[in-house]
């Protein structure tokens, strides 16, 4: 039996081995996931054709607390995709999928053909000690620095694609961080992490609090560039109030260059008939006023602050309203008010039981050719997911 083969088998021990144990209550070790089935159906712009992806996917989360003071964790992805869009855009599909950003590569393939694959992905695996007010974790983490709902440029560590809305936990990062606790409502955050490329970001982040504005400041390198920032979250009277600045300047042409700034503001409301307002904009220093389109998928590529957005504003806007309590409406949108391309995502949540849902959503995209948004047709979800 190969490493991978062995490997896929002692994750299957494990969650099998880690049900029975989390069954009989023993908190020291707790496992936690689901599994999910989701259809993708997509209406290119520029054909008659649709086309068609089915994923069935689990995710397992292992946490171990061997010590007081001494956490554990693991978080595995498993995924089977298949269907006639493997077929259209192979290899480079495939290949994306396979891709891992951190220093050391843990996605695995299991088994693949042109219009399948099965893969194996591994975005947590850390340790964490706690020590009185000092907390040290090491690892593949998340390491979220972010403070707004849509567009967080302070988020340098593990930036995240909005579209990818079924990635709720986010990647995760092979790095180090000290977390000191120097009050209750205040805290000084050192992070390094090592990318694919042995590319380094690291930065110190101090957060405190002032007539009730969580307030953040960092500074730092985030690979080839220069970093700073600040970001706040708080209210106006009953609404939420948001935002994040970062300036980015090229240390190899420090002397040449400007810099870039990316800042995002948002706010959110609830009515009393429990409508629920969200509003934001994204402001892009380097972008541009013209056409802001790309040639490849939205989806693709590390993601980092500097690239949120080709253009120099993007606007955002997301109604959501309880139908029942089991079942929730909402519609979100971007609005590009320089190429006057448009996103618009409307979605039903049902919660069928107390641990199924049922999930369907559509990503419609507007524009003219090489607009932001306008060579993407139109995306078509459906999704059943049972937690554990």
């Amino acid at each position: 039996m190969n490493d991978k083969r062995l490997f896929w088998v002692f994750i299957l021990f494990a969650f099998f081995t880690g049900n029975r144990i989390y069954g009989q209550e023993n908190h020291s070790f707790l496992v936690t996931g689901f599994l999910e089935y989701m259809n993708t159906t997509w209406a290119p712009k520029e054909t008659t054709r649709w086309t068609n992806l089915s994923g069935i996917y689990n995710r397992i989360n292992l946490q171990w607390y061997p010590v007081k003071n001494l956490k554990i964790a693991a978080g595995i992805r498993n995924h089977f995709n298949f269907g006639p869009m493997m077929a259209d855009f192979y290899p480079f599909y495939t290949d994306n999928l396979l891709n891992d950003y951190g220093w050391l590569d843990m996605t695995f393939r299991l088994a693949s053909d042109t219009s399948f694959l099965f893969y194996t992905n591994i975005d947590r695996l850390y340790l964490k000690w706690s020590l009185k007010k000092l907390e040290i974790t090491v690892g593949r983490q998340r390491i979220n620095w972010g403070q707004n709902l849509v567009w967080n440029p302070n988020d340098i560590f593990n930036t995240y694609n909005y579209f990818d809305f079924d990635y709720v936990e986010r990647p995760g990062s092979d790095a180090i961080r000290f977390q000191y606790y120097t009050g209750e409502l205040s805290s000084l955050q050192i992070a390094a992490k090592l990318n694919n490329k042995q590319q380094l970001t690291a930065a110190l982040m101090y957060k405190f609090n002032v007539h009730n504005y969580d307030l953040q400041f960092l500074g730092g390198v985030m690979e080839k560039d220069l970093v700073m920032g600040m970001g706040w979250a708080g209210q106006i009277k009953a609404a939420g109030f948001t935002g994040e600045l970062s300036y980015f300047r090229n240390l190899d042409r420090f002397s040449d260059t400007t810099g870039q700034w990316i800042a995002s503001i948002g706010a959110n409301y609830t009515c009393n008939n429990q409508i629920y307002l969200h509003g934001s904009f994204l402001f892009n220093s380097a972008g541009t006023t013209g056409p802001a389109g790309t040639n490849t998928f939205f989806f693709t590529g590390n993601m980092n602050p500097k690239n949120l957005t080709r253009s120099k504003f993007d606007l955002f806007g997301e109604v959501a309203y309880p139908i029942t309590p089991l079942i929730k409406a909402d519609i979100s949108s971007i609005y590009n008010p320089f190429d006057h391309s448009a996103f618009a995502g409307p979605s039903l949540d049902f919660s069928l039981t107390e641990n199924l849902q049922l999930f369907t959503m559509a990503q419609l995209f507007f524009g003219k050719d090489k607009t932001e948004f306008g060579n993407y047709g139109q995306m078509y979800y459906l999704r059943l997911k049972w937690s554990f």
